[in-house]
């Protein structure tokens, strides 16, 4: 297949991007990359996302598919050949999809506003609603994975691409704020998880180094607290 009929326009360090990256590379799919540097939104993004303007955005044949798990999920139906991301199996594919918009709903925002407060006592509860998804979601592997190595059984699926995605951005957490979320007294089947998510040939050197996204991540505060007391 040739790369043009397969665009991705996506940021390095957006962890929703990295989930169609994954789902490409289990797929084996080429593709062409474009690098949103949304400050300014390009005009690309804008007509093909002309309702929220994020990425990231798959085009295929030109037809853009927005949101990342959409995407996923459209990857997975188009080129439905082997290896699947999501199962076969109904329930299954159900369970997979509640835990990913679980995730959505709380890991990532509560990470976002660990950054954009100011203080350790605000920083607090945000901190319990991460220790409470990896509680849940530690409970949530063993039903998953039925004893096997990923969420998805014996490769990386759907809920390991939704959730393995925020590897970095987990670690840029406990490296500013020096607190150690992902630790194997609490979580001893997800931390081995992670190791084996991140080796993995579809996900090696995906994940963006901790240094860098540290770096970004203090800019991205800035633009948060600002925004913040607009409102």
């Amino acid at each position: 297949m040739a790369k043009s009929e397969l665009k991705v326009i996506g940021k390095w360090s957006s962890p929703y991007a990295m989930r169609v990256k994954i789902a490409l590379n289990i797929k084996a799919l080429e593709h062409e990359h474009f690098e949103e540097t949304l400050n300014p939104k390009s005009d690309l993004l804008l007509q093909s996302n002309p309702v929220y303007g994020k990425v990231p955005v798959l085009l295929h044949h030109g037809r853009p598919i927005c949101e990342s798990l959409i995407i996923v999920q459209y990857i997975d139906e188009t080129w439905s050949t082997d290896p699947p991301i999501l199962s076969s199996d109904p329930h299954d594919r159900a369970l997979a999809r509640f835990w990913a918009a679980y995730i959505d709903d709380r890991w990532f925002p509560s990470m976002k506003s660990i950054m954009t407060v100011e203080g350790e006592e605000e920083r607090k509860p945000y901190f319990e609603v991460l220790e409470e998804v990896l509680e849940r979601m530690e409970g949530a592997f063993w039903k998953c994975s039925k004893g096997k190595p990923y969420f998805a059984g014996d490769r990386i699926g759907f809920l390991d691409i939704a959730f393995g995605c925020f590897l970095g951005w987990l670690s840029v957490i406990e490296h500013r704020y020096e607190r150690k979320l992902l630790v194997e007294a609490k979580a001893p089947a997800l931390v081995k998880w992670a190791e084996r998510f991140a080796a993995d040939p579809a996900v090696k050197g995906l994940i963006p180094d901790t240094d860098k996204l540290v770096e970004i991540s203090k800019s991205l505060q800035i633009k948060w607290r600002a925004a913040i007391g607009k409102n």
